[in-house]
């Protein structure tokens, strides 16, 4: 993972990380920022953020983050002590039908931080830029998305950047499909629930949590306010061909092609969202802005990762 301490952070935010112990404040602390947490306590920062449920921030409390509830029944009041001390803030949260949660409740409390943050950043998805027939994408390509709840990331996504105006660092992060260890295709082929399904052409990218980890560490590293990264490893893949990796690595039975015109009729709308969008997505931008090794550059080394840990 790359360290957040590298010659490379600009002199101003060094000498501000170098005054005070360095706080990551986090709306949202699920999967994926929950790895970044933990890779940021043990290099000796300071955690803090929001999650919907009231058993999980005692969880995270234990783990050593100072964790808030935040839901559509329960709305910090004191937000602006939350967020005291914070050098750098993340939202993961995704929008609703009625906008970006985070920014409806607490914009102005945040733009009140804009002189004192040194790095803001919020977790998109590669959803934004639709259906492209295999071609591959990049940063500045137009955004086209093909369905509801990926037009609503497009608008939250621009609102966040739009705050760059006001002087918040923000960043953007358009991730691919997530996977590590307890969220993986080996999860769902021990469960007798994997699927291999035919759909000709069609091409899907994906990313491991802890590569997404790596990358904003090194974006904390080298701050670019109002940049854009697409976040995905080196090799798209048809589905069935990682499902039928993932059966090799667990000796199993590799389970039947079966034709997607079959079973669309009784996908869920998420399903059918990520069976209708077909893309590459180039990550050449991580690599050569931010420096970005990758730990995991394909599906193969990430799931024989997910297998080893489970084992262990």
């Amino acid at each position: 993972m790359v360290s957040v301490f590298t010659s490379t952070t600009d002199k101003c935010s060094l000498s501000r990380m170098k005054s005070s112990t360095p706080r990551l404040f986090c709306f949202g602390l699920g999967y994926t920022a929950q790895v970044l947490a933990a890779g940021l306590i043990a290099k000796g920062w300071s955690v803090g953020g929001t999650c919907r449920d009231r058993p999980t921030v005692t969880a995270l409390r234990a783990a050593g983050i100072e964790a808030y509830q935040f839901g559509p029944d329960h709305i910090p009041q004191d937000i602006s002590r939350l967020l005291s001390g914070a050098t750098h803030l993340l939202s993961s949260i995704p929008p609703g039908r009625d906008g970006d949660p985070v920014l409806a409740c607490f914009e102005r409390d945040i733009l009140g931080l804009a002189g004192t943050l040194i790095w803001a950043g919020y977790l998109s998805t590669t959803g934004v830029y639709g259906s492209r027939d295999g071609a591959t994408v990049r940063e500045g390509d137009a955004l086209a998305p093909t369905s509801d709840r990926s037009a609503r990331r497009v608008r939250a996504e621009g609102r966040w950047l739009g705050l760059a105006d006001a002087g918040l660092p923000i960043h953007a992060f358009r991730l691919a499909g997530i996977y590590g260890p307890g969220r993986n295709v080996l999860d769902d082929v021990r469960a007798g629930r994997a699927r291999r399904i035919d759909k000709p052409g069609h091409m899907f990218s994906r990313i491991h949590v802890d590569d997404i980890a790596a990358v904003i560490e090194a974006s904390m590293a080298r701050p670019d306010p109002g940049a854009v990264y697409n976040v995905c490893d080196d090799e798209a893949a048809a589905p069935g061909d990682v499902v039928a990796y993932a059966c090799d690595l667990l000796e199993m039975d590799v389970p039947p092609v079966q034709a997607f015109a079959d079973l669309e009729p009784e996908m869920s709308a998420m399903q059918r969202t990520f069976w209708a969008d077909n893309k590459r997505v180039d990550n050449t931008r991580i690599k050569d802005e931010l420096g970005v090794k990758l730990l995991y550059p394909t599906y193969r080394e990430g799931l024989k990762a997910c297998l080893a840990q489970a084992d262990t």
